[in-house]
This record gives structure tokens, C-alpha cells and sequence, in this order.
């Protein structure tokens, strides 16, 4: 974080500027506005970032459709940030510096889009992300006040935590749990975190702890040969679809058979391909939407006929947050970033597909339901939803 701080600071010199020209507010109608992407297009975890990206420009084609607005085209500048923290400051400095954006959407992971903070925060550019579920994103446990230019469309991770740990106590009927942390990613640190502290308070045990490197490690075997000596009721595993797949296929292999479940990172056709669909059955994870959602219809039906592929819960999230974006340049009456994160702050009620949205300006946090899913034979089925 010393070197991003560094280079963010570099910048103010010229953000003065940036910000002026990003404004937009004396720009005539053939001026379109220009919204940021920071998105993970390559790397680790870019089918969230392609999935996202999708959505985005799904959502401002519509409202182009409509007329743009403000009487003028919106569109999306996209950067990749290629899965990777530095990759991801060196794209919103671009963004905010270099292409004049008026707000910025993304990352799509919880590291990836801290990266990002101190370049936005220096440059008064408001930062949505869509999918980033680490607390301290919104909220700087420095000094426990709010980070006045991030918000986010999803819930955070003590919540998803608090509804896996209820979900395995009272439906699995587990009581002793193992953890596998991903031991660089503050998503996988912080899901394990909230799970742990709940399913305590459930009266469930804790019998084993495990860690990991996403990225390089490929073998899981040595960690889940030990899991298996403690014999847990169910196995917790809060990463990401790619070393998630290969983790579950590796330990139904060993023969342990016992429910493994994991939050939205898990999120991801690409699963049951690492997997296999055998594997996968009998595992659970934490989401923010389900494609099966009445609510979904629409939006599932114009992803499908545009991409000729599923959305997944990334698209979902993507697809809200430029429409809250959207709504708060509109409730804004102005490009200005300043006037956009004052609406965004204050925004109350927006109807998503993922539900409705309503941010608490203290936290900028959105309040906002989740949903169980089960895998089931290649598929992930909807089992219910969960309010906060």
C-alpha cells in the first residue's frame, strides 16, 4: 500500500485539473459522458471483470436508447487491470488523470479495488464496486470514518459471513467447521473472519484452519489431507471459482465427502469445468442474485439476446451499479463528481436486479438481501433468499 500511496500522491499536482476537465458540466450534447471501468479483462478473475463489462455497456446502450443523460451519450472507458493490485492503480490513474472520467466503476475483487482507493480519494472521483465485499473498501479502519468517493453495489462480507454460518448451523446441521483461507486476498481473509466469529456464536467449533496462495499453489492435497483428519461437519471456503474448483474436485478425490460451501466468489460457469460436476454436488455458496429471480427476468433475457450467454451474479451487479450511477448523475442534474457522490450518498430506494438499494451514509454501503445457492449436477439452483 506504500507504493500505491506514493504514487497517488504524485498526482495531486495535477488534480485540479483532472477534476475540472472531468466535471463535465458545461459539455453540450454532443460531448459524451465518460464513465471508468477499472475491470478485470485478463487475469486471475476476469471472467468478473467480462461479465461486468458486459452488463455496463448493456446498461448505457439502454439508456442511450432513451436519450442518454442529461441530453448526452454515456459511455464506458474500460481498463484492465489484469486481476492484479498495482495493474489496478496504474489503470484508475490513467482513467482519472489521462482520460477525464466523471466516476468510476469497479474493481470487481476486494484488493484489487483497495488498490485503487488513495487515487480516487486524491482525485475526487467517485468509485463504485459492483462486486468488492471487503468492509474496510467504504469504511478506513485507520480511523473508522467513511471514504467519502467509494461506494459499492453488493453487500459486505460480515453480512455474507453471518448468512453462510447461520446457513450451515441451522440447514446443514454442522457443527464443528474447517476453514481454507486464500492467504493473500482480504476478500478470502475477511469471509473467513465473519464466518468464524458467527459460527461460534452459533456454538459451532472451529477443528481446523488452512491456508493457501491463489495463483501458485495447485496441489491442495497436504491441506486437505489434514482437514480430513479433524472430520469436520462441513468445510468453509472463501475464494475464488479457480482454486475453489480445483480444491473441492482434489478433496472429493481423497474421499471426503462432507458439504463444502463458500461465498459469491465462487460465482462462475468455469467452476464445474475445474471441478466437475460430480464433485460440486453437495456444495453451497452465499450470492447476490439468482438468474431464476422473477426479478432477473428482463435483465437475463437482454444479457442472453446481446452476449448469447448466461449472466451470472458479477453481470447483475455490474448492470445495477451503472444504473445507480446513472440515477445519480441524473438526481445530480450534473457531471460534477463532487455533486455525483453527494446523490450517490444519498441515494434511497433504487431498484436493482439484484433488489433494492438504499445506501447508509455512513457507511456507503447498500442494505440489501442474499441468496443460498446449491450446485446440483452442473448447475447452481436457488435455495433462498435472505434479508438483512
Amino acid at each position: 500500500m506504500g507504493f500505491v500511496a506514493l504514487l497517488s500522491l504524485s498526482l495531486v499536482a495535477g488534480c485540479g485539473t483532472a477534476q475540472k476537465t472531468a466535471s463535465g458540466g458545461s459539455g453540450d450534447s454532443n460531448t459524451p459522458i465518460k464513465v471508468g471501468g477499472n475491470l478485470e479483462l485478463t487475469g486471475g478473475t476476469a471472467m468478473f471483470g467480462q461479465a461486468a463489462q458486459n452488463a455496463i455497456n448493456l446498461a448505457f446502450e439502454q439508456q442511450n436508447a432513451k436519450g442518454g443523460v442529461l441530453g448526452r451519450q454515456i459511455v464506458l472507458d474500460a481498463a484492465d487491470n489484469k486481476s492484479d493490485a498495482g495493474e489496478s492503480t496504474s489503470a484508475v490513474t490513467k482513467l482519472v488523470t489521462q482520460d477525464k472520467v466523471v466516476a468510476v466503476i469497479g474493481s470487481m475483487t476486494s484488493s484489487v479495488t483497495l488498490a485503487a482507493v488513495p487515487v480516487v480519494t486524491d482525485n475526487k472521483i467517485p468509485m463504485i464496486s459492483p462486486s468488492g465485499t471487503n468492509s474496510k473498501l467504504t469504511v478506513d479502519p485507520a480511523t473508522n470514518q467513511v471514504r467519502p468517493w467509494i461506494f459499492r453495489a453488493c453487500f459486505i462480507d460480515p453480512f455474507q459471513g453471518q448468512v453462510a454460518a447461520n446457513f450451515a448451523i441451522n440447514n446443514l446441521k454442522a457443527k464443528a467447521a474447517a476453514i481454507i483461507i486464500d492467504q493473500k486476498s482480504d476478500y478470502s481473509k475477511g469471509l473467513a473472519d465473519a464466518f468464524k466469529t458467527n459460527f461460534q456464536k452459533g456454538n459451532g467449533q472451529i477443528v481446523g484452519t488452512e491456508q493457501y496462495v491463489a495463483g501458485s499453489d495447485k496441489d491442495f492435497r497436504p491441506i486437505l489431507t489434514r482437514i480430513k483428519a479433524e472430520n469436520p461437519d462441513m468445510v468453509w471456503v472463501p475464494g475464488y471459482y479457480q482454486e475453489v474448483g480445483l480444491i473441492v474436485k482434489q478433496a472429493r478425490e481423497l474421499g471426503m465427502k462432507m458439504p463444502f460451501m463458500g461465498g459469491d466468489g465462487w460465482d462462475d460457469p468455469q467452476l464445474f469445468n475445474i471441478g466437475g460436476n460430480d464433485a460440486l454436488n453437495n456444495t453451497y455458496y452465499v450470492d447476490h442474485v439468482a438468474t431464476d429471480d422473477p426479478g432477473m427476468a428482463t435483465f437475463v433475457k437482454d444479457y442472453k439476446a446481446k452476449f448469447n450467454s448466461e449472466p451470472n451474479a458479477m453481470a447483475a451487479l455490474g448492470y445495477d451499479a451503472a444504473n445507480l450511477l446513472i440515477k445519480a448523475i441524473e438526481d445530480a442534474k450534473s457531471t460534477d463528481p463532487e455533486k455525483i457522490r453527494t446523490a450517490l450518498e444519498n441515494m434511497k430506494g433504487f431498484n436493482g436486479v439484484g433488489g433494492e438499494i438504499t445506501i447508509d451514509p455512513k457507511t456507503h454501503n447498500p442494505l440489501k438481501s442474499a441468496v443460498i445457492k446449491e450446485n446440483k449436477d452442473g448447475k447452481s439452483v436457488f435455495l433462498t433468499r435472505v434479508a438483512p
